[in-house]
């Protein structure tokens, strides 16, 4: 598998990145986790804006989602051979809806529908998306969200989407090759419970499970990053680092 991060900024893009996304390539097959604010620019220096093949969208806040409105308007209104077919869409219940009401003027409340085929996610599901395995299970988030494990040619790459302390994320994440830990908040400074991790929660998370490697991700711009992998080295003593916007990791 190929890991290339979109974005990586948390809350609203950063000059150096836009939000969420995340492109998990094998076989031919190109699979994006979460579409943020900026991505939809972002992506297409990686990869044509047809390209893709699915997409997992881990909660319906704007700075994991909102870029899809403009990615519907390139589906549905493409120039070049007519209107493009539904692509695949796992999200949490209500995404059609949500995304039909920000974009706000699509021709009719099923527009959406014809380019992206809504598949409903469900805590414990375990299926196939092209050639990966994933399993998802629902983390703590004020509004639905998960997390996602994703297998193939026995490698795994966990995303943790945004979540605090959880059970689920443990489960997703054991012994993962790769694990894509959001780190929002500051050990000492920000205690919200069930709304997002620090990087030495992240870390703790990531010596618990086993995994390979951590990349700490969805750090806001008034959040200190170099700090947080700084927390999270301390639990953790395996690889780890920031993620950049445009970096590549082969699992």
């Amino acid at each position: 598998m190929k890991l290339t991060v979109v974005g990586c900024s948390g809350s609203f893009p950063s000059a150096e990145s836009a939000c969420s996304s995340y492109l998990v390539e094998a076989d031919g097959f190109r699979l994006l986790l979460d579409m943020g604010n900026g991505a939809l620019g972002e992506l297409q220096r990686h990869i044509g804006l047809y390209d893709l093949d699915a997409i997992f969208l881990s909660h319906l806040h704007a700075d994991h989602c909102i870029d899809m409105c403009g990615y519907f308007v390139a589906r549905y209104y493409r120039h070049e051979g007519g209107r493009c077919d539904a692509i695949p869409v796992y999200a949490p219940e209500g995404a059609e809806q949500r995304l039909t009401t920000a974009y706000a003027d699509t021709p009719s409340p099923s527009s959406m529908s014809e380019v992206f085929d809504f598949r409903t996610l469900k805590s414990g599901d375990s299926f196939g998306i092209g050639p990966f395995s994933v399993r998802t299970e629902r983390v703590c988030h004020p509004v639905e969200a998960y997390g996602i494990r994703v297998e193939h040619g026995g490698r795994s790459l966990t995303y943790s989407g945004d979540t605090g302390v959880c059970e689920a994320l443990h489960d997703l994440a054991d012994g993962a090759d790769l694990f894509l830990c959001e780190a929002s908040f500051t050990h000492g400074k920000e205690d919200v419970p069930d709304l997002h991790l620090n990087g030495r929660e992240a870390g703790a998370h990531a010596t618990r499970a086993g995994v390979g490697r951590l990349v700490l991700t969805h750090i806001p711009p008034w959040t200190d990053g170099e700090l947080n992998l700084a927390d999270a080295r301390e639990v953790y003593k395996g690889p780890s680092e920031l993620a950049r916007s445009g970096a590549v990791y082969e699992i």
